[in-house]
């Protein structure tokens, strides 16, 4: 888990979660938001019911104009800008999906907007903001984390006299994403447990807010990567803190502190926050394009890849999945394919100093390596005199069973090999 700091002025809204609660007018958005966003389907997933034994459903955010929910919290904050203020024009910092909402926004409104961006956004986020914004906004990529570009942007905004849309920490953007929950239950009653991806905090404030009221034996669990866990952290210190570090990998939910308003309405609501590993949402990814041609984003994944953690809970339960969206950059689908494999168990790296003999390597093939066990990746490392030093090796199997199998033949037959897949810094410098 990441270290945090605290900081400064942490609350800049009342503190009463409840008088929050009663400042959401989700009506309000519903109405508004009817003829803009799209009554997404909520989908009964027959293999996902029989592995858990129990009913589920996905509520298919990934099938919204945009591609995620981020568009109703978007168009619910600047539509109810007064028209004065929306001319000036907007801005917003976000990781990708919040942009494009934003930006389908800015064109339905014709109005101008600024969209600051991480410089890490996958190409495919920017190009699909630029095409739902339609002439109507400008991309500017600065910064390594959401973090970074949104102090940019909020400098800008000030600089400039314009209005910042946050992605989550505003009434009315959490009014917007409340509107999944209210088609959910328009679609189907008596739900038992509700999974929802947790960035910021603005879906799941919203959402369970709305089950809060409408649906109260409803339980709400929000679901982090490992790597980003905000709200976990500000749950367990009783208010938001700002992560040192986070992993970057699942870029629709990792944010280093949740929004202030969000937090209000989450402690209130959420049940029970799970962290789920990075490699389990490739995992996740991947099953789901594989057997129910679903394809998902990291953080649209989160709420499906959280079930295993609740195996015996919800056992002949009625359970809804928000799967939050689907813009996903094809150029990353190596990268989740290797994290998937790795955490399956099925590749591992080694440095191995081969013995300098003639056959050194064809024993290693033909009696070290099971017979299912495939080298993917060999290259020896030249040493600073040129001399060839161990070499890398990757090798897949069909089984991650097989790999003690495979750590005994090499003891055996006295290879001299170092792991290196779960040492941080030898992995991240040779892979």
């Amino acid at each position: 888990m990441a270290n945090h700091t605290t900081t400064g002025n942490q609350s800049t809204v009342d503190s009463q979660s409840a008088q929050v609660l009663f400042e959401l007018d989700i009506d309000a958005a519903v109405k508004k938001l009817r003829d803009v966003v799209k009554h997404t389907p909520l989908t009964y997933n027959a293999s996902l019911s029989k592995k858990y034994d129990c009913t589920i459903y996905l509520k298919r955010e990934d099938l919204q104009i945009v591609r995620s929910y981020k568009l109703r919290g978007a168009y619910n904050l600047i539509s109810s800008l007064p028209e004065e203020q929306r001319a000036k024009g907007v801005v917003c910092a976000s990781a990708g999906n919040h942009a494009q909402g934003f930006a389908y926004s800015c064109k339905v409104l014709n109005i101008k907007g600024v969209v600051f961006m991480p410089i890490i956004t996958p190409n495919q986020k920017v190009r699909q903001t630029k095409m739902f914004g339609d002439g109507n906004v400008e991309i500017r990529l600065v910064g390594d984390t959401f973090d970074d570009c949104a102090t940019a942007a909020k400098a800008f905004t000030e600089e400039n006299g314009l209005n910042f849309i946050p992605p989550f920490d505003h009434l009315k953007i959490i009014e917007g994403q409340a509107t999944v929950g209210v088609e959910v239950l328009e679609d189907l009653q008596d739900i038992d447990y509700v999974f929802a991806p947790v960035g910021g905090g603005g879906l799941i404030a919203g959402v369970g807010a709305y089950f809060n009221t409408v649906s109260p034996n409803t339980q709400i669990i929000g679901v982090e990567p490992e790597g980003a866990p905000s709200m976990s952290e500000a749950l367990k210190y009783g208010k938001p803190v700002k992560l040192d570090s986070i992993d970057p990998f699942v870029d629709g939910a990792a944010v280093k502190r949740v929004g202030d308003y969000p937090f209000e309405i989450c402690k209130e609501v959420i049940d029970k926050m799970v962290l789920v590993n990075e490699g389990k949402v490739c995992s996740t990814i991947l099953k789901l394009y594989n057997e129910d041609a679903i394809v998902v984003e990291p953080a649209g994944a989160l709420s499906v890849a959280a079930l295993d953690n609740f195996c015996e809970a919800i056992k002949g339960k009625k359970v809804v999945c928000i799967v939050s969206g689907s813009n996903n950059d094809i150029d990353r689908m190596q990268e989740i394919k290797e994290r998937s494999l790795q955490f399956e168990g099925l590749k591992h790296f080694f440095l191995i100093r081969f013995a300098q003999r003639p056959g050194a390597l064809k024993e290693f093939v033909n009696h070290v390596l099971g017979p299912t066990d495939d080298i993917v990746r060999f290259e020896y490392i030249q040493k600073h005199n040129k001399e060839t030093g161990p070499a890398l090796v990757g090798i897949e199997m069909q089984d991650k069973a097989h790999y003690q199998h495979l750590l005994e033949n090499m003891q055996r037959y006295h290879i001299n090999f170092t792991p290196i897949n779960k040492n941080d810094n030898l992995f991240g410098y040779l892979i």
